[in-house]
């Protein structure tokens, strides 16, 4: 289930808030990937990762168990990863894999077994669960991973390192019987942007008084950024069920896909103004998932049609043209959900087969996939 794309030549590069100044990682002979700096750099290698869609589909035998033959995954029988944190600057594929019912975080590395590094307790009804993982800003020296959740009372935002219990970051994010998939990432400020679900309410993502339905821009303490228009820590609202958010690797840019009830759309996010206009939406509800932002354009997961679509656009964030679509049907990995940027030219992407899918044996699976399509994608 593979289909050919672009590769990569070099592995690079959340009603209530808690304080956080005194927490510390716990010593847990957790490997710390090596700080990289100006100074410090990956050397350039000629060979990159294997990345999906890089051999012939009949060169790769089917899964045998949890053995999966293709080189481009990185884990396998897992359930249900809605949610992955790409790890950096380490010597093999590395990140984070979170499972949506049982709140399991996994590190999973090429040719390693997982190892289990945090239990959150969550309730996965509603589209909820563990839905959302990313890094600490300042991930190698904390070892910090901040995770959406769905608890009995609310969702919320919290944060833990191996070895610790979770802390509440952000809570009293509405729940209702829909809507309570929420999603995270950071941008190069070292904020944490939250999109959150209207659990089930559409008017609640209008309401300022709501945390239902918005784009939230937060410090590592869950208190507003810096920089935010009027010091809130909402940027944005109007969502009905994000799927994904992602930034550009300048952060001029942020986006966001969500799931309305008359078709899924893509959103650039800016501070202030509401969500505005969709850049573009999809009438036939794919199930737009996680998002990974490249130089000319936005590479979406769909967690319902099973496949990869790469939005162009040019400099200014207008589209150029329809979604080049990728590794869809029989050349795919199924139901794909969260994407996470592992280097300029791929993703780690995590696999829902189980979740209404039509799992194979080694399902379910992060695996690598191409940020760009073969062409590199969009006009100037």
């Amino acid at each position: 289930m593979r289909m050919l794309a672009a590769t990569a030549s070099l592995l690079v590069v959340l009603t209530g808030c808690a304080d956080f100044s005194n927490t510390t990682a716990a010593d847990t002979g957790w490997h710390r990937p090596p700080q990289l700096t100006p100074e410090q750099a990956p050397q350039p290698r000629n060979e990159g990762p294997p990345v999906a869609g890089e051999k012939p589909p009949q060169e790769i035998p089917p899964p045998d168990g949890c053995h999966d033959h293709d080189p481009a995954v990185i884990a396998t029988c897992l359930d249900t990863v809605s949610a992955v944190a790409a790890i950096t600057g380490t010597a093999a594929p590395t990140a984070l894999a979170g499972e949506r019912h049982s709140g399991r975080v996994l590190l999973v590395q090429r040719g390693q077994r997982p190892k289990e590094i945090a239990d959150l307790d969550v309730t996965a009804t509603g589209g909820g669960g563990l839905t959302g993982l990313a890094l600490s800003p300042t991930y190698t020296e904390d070892q910090l991973v901040f995770a959406y959740i769905t608890t009995p009372r609310d969702n919320r935002v919290v944060r833990f390192a191996p070895g610790q219990p979770p802390q509440a970051v952000v809570t009293g994010i509405p729940k209702g019987a829909t809507g309570n998939r929420g999603v995270l990432t950071t941008d190069p400020t070292g904020a944490v942007l939250v999109a959150t679900g209207n659990a089930g309410h559409p008017r609640a993502a209008a309401d300022p008084s709501s945390l239902a339905g918005k784009v939230l821009r937060i410090d590592t303490s869950g208190n507003p950024a810096p920089g935010n228009p009027g010091d809130s820590r909402v940027i944005a609202d109007g969502l009905h069920s994000p799927g994904g958010l992602c930034t550009s690797a300048d952060g001029s840019r942020t986006w966001v896909t969500d799931r309305a009830g008359d078709a899924d759309a893509l959103y650039q996010v800016t501070p202030g103004d509401g969500l505005g206009s969709a850049v573009w939406t999809w009438p036939d509800k794919p199930g737009v998932a996680g998002c990974a932002a490249a130089t000319r354009g936005v590479t979406i997961a769909t967690s319902i049609a099973g496949n990869l679509q790469f939005l162009p656009l040019d400099r200014r964030g207008s589209v150029t043209g329809e979604p080049t679509v990728a590794l869809d049907g029989e050349s795919g990995y199924g139901r794909l959900s969260g994407l996470s940027v592992l280097t300029p030219a791929v993703a780690v992407g995590g696999t829902v087969n189980r979740d209404g899918g039509s799992p194979v044996s080694s399902d379910d699976r992060v695996v690598l996939l191409p940020i760009l399509p073969k062409g590199g994608g969009g006009k100037d």
